[in-house]
């Protein structure tokens, strides 16, 4: 009975095996503490499997901004929107909603895009050494990627925030007219320009998390899928225990990296957790004859199209409907009306994979990354908006150093629990 028991227990038990969980888990294998994930599905499904696979330190600025409060708004009022909200009486929803209003000025907006920036920045850093050291397979191109605007107004208004991007070195570069078109023969010819940003790179989500998971299991990971989380067992300022659909296990130290769903624990941890799920989705299908060189972002349609050397992804749209999973057609259509806007062939041939998922939102642009300031042995890393795939690397390498009692390589003040 002992040695049974004792086959359920860790060094550190991680809650949730997305990019987070698996980084996490990563970083600290490095250091030499053993883990074990829990995943209620499979080891790289969700928002870690469908996003665009951008690693885009330009994504700094947060959608808290001046002025969106009324696009918000009009989220509320049209289906038709890249941002929706679907009507409901949610009062969490709606105290979310008047936080992120708050948020909405420019002092809060550029706190939250210095602390994105500095942790974009080294999980770039930290991607390329990633990369090197591990061989993964997983289409990277550190190339750059497009910001693309359909007319010179558009394309002026975004000169402002590439202004602000300048502040912390993630200025992109303007390129118009036939400069655009020769750089990116994808694109349309009445496209007006866009913005290029050469420090961003891009990958296949799918095949980078298969290849890190294959890297954590040989490096002495123990991974229990298909195993939810039913329940924490708190005993005074310690987790002692958790109860999944496959029974108890126990740990010296407890890793939150559940997404969207990280909000449910907040009574049990007794936390604010303000996450609230934001769907995207996403079309994955074959290159199109005339694919783009880079990755692309139709920022006036919230769609990014990605290409890979294995094939290429239509992705993005928010829509805030709670934690329902159903494809919602009018999203999908939504998805190829901008590609078809934007490309000369906006379509690649042959089967296509249609995807939802959440990812999970805060109201001020930041990620929880931190220790519960109610239980000792208890780390969230949560709540990384739409950029946990970017953010990944130097959010697994910060958890780990916390646990470990290591001197933090970024100021993690800006990403604590006690901000709520």
């Amino acid at each position: 009975m002992v040695a049974a028991e004792n086959k359920r227990n860790s060094e550190v038990l991680i809650i949730g095996g997305g990019v987070i969980g698996i980084a996490c888990a990563y970083y600290l294998l490095k250091e030499g503490i053993g883990v074990r994930i829990i995943e209620k599905n499979q080891v790289g499904s969700g928002a870690s499997e469908g996003n665009c696979g951008l690693v885009s330190p330009s994504y700094a600025l947060p959608l808290s901004a001046p002025g969106v409060v009324w696009k918000t708004i009009k989220g509320i009022i049209l289906r038709d929107t890249p941002l929706y909200i679907k009507p409901r009486l949610d009062l969490i929803l709606l105290r979310w909603l008047f936080q992120f209003s708050h948020n909405c000025n420019k002092r809060d907006q550029m706190h939250a895009a210095t602390a994105r920036a500095d942790l974009l920045t080294q999980s770039k850093i930290l991607y390329d050494q990633l990369l090197e050291n591990e061989r993964l397979e997983c289409d990277w191109e550190s190339i750059g990627h497009f910001v693309v605007l359909k007319t010179e107004r558009t394309m002026e208004e975004y000169s402002r925030i590439n202004d602000s991007l300048k502040q912390f070195g993630l200025g992109g570069t303007s390129y118009v007219g036939k400069k655009l078109i020769k750089k990116e023969p994808a694109l349309k010819e009445d496209i007006y320009g866009a913005w290029f940003y050469e420090m961003d790179a891009h990958l296949r989500p799918d095949r980078l998390m298969n290849e890190w998971k294959s890297v954590i299991l040989q490096k002495g990971a123990l991974i229990e899928e298909n195993c939810a989380l039913q329940s924490l067992e708190i005993s005074g300022q310690t987790v002692s225990k958790i109860k999944t659909s496959r029974g108890d296990f126990r740990a010296k130290n407890y890793i939150v990296t559940m997404g969207a769903w990280t909000s449910l624990l907040q009574d049990q941890l007794n936390l604010q957790i303000p996450i609230q799920p934001g769907k995207g989705y996403s079309i994955t299908m074959d290159r199109p004859k005339i694919c783009p060189i880079y990755p692309c972002s139709f920022i006036a349609r919230k769609v990014v199209a990605t290409p890979w050397k294995s094939g290429f992804r239509l992705g993005g749209i928010m829509e805030f409907s709670g934690f329902r999973s159903n494809i919602n057609r009018s999203r999908i259509k939504s998805l190829k009306i901008a590609a078809e806007e934007y490309l000369r062939e906006p379509l690649g041939s042959g089967s296509r994979v249609e995807w939802e998922g959440l990812r999970p939102m805060t109201y001020d642009g930041l990620p929880l990354i931190g220790r519960s300031p109610n239980q000792e042995n208890v780390y969230l890393a949560s709540g990384h908006n739409m950029l946990g795939l970017s953010m990944a690397t130097s959010t697994g390498k910060l958890i780990a150093e916390l646990i470990t009692r290591q001197d933090p390589h970024l100021d993690i003040a800006p990403y604590s629990l006690k901000r709520f």
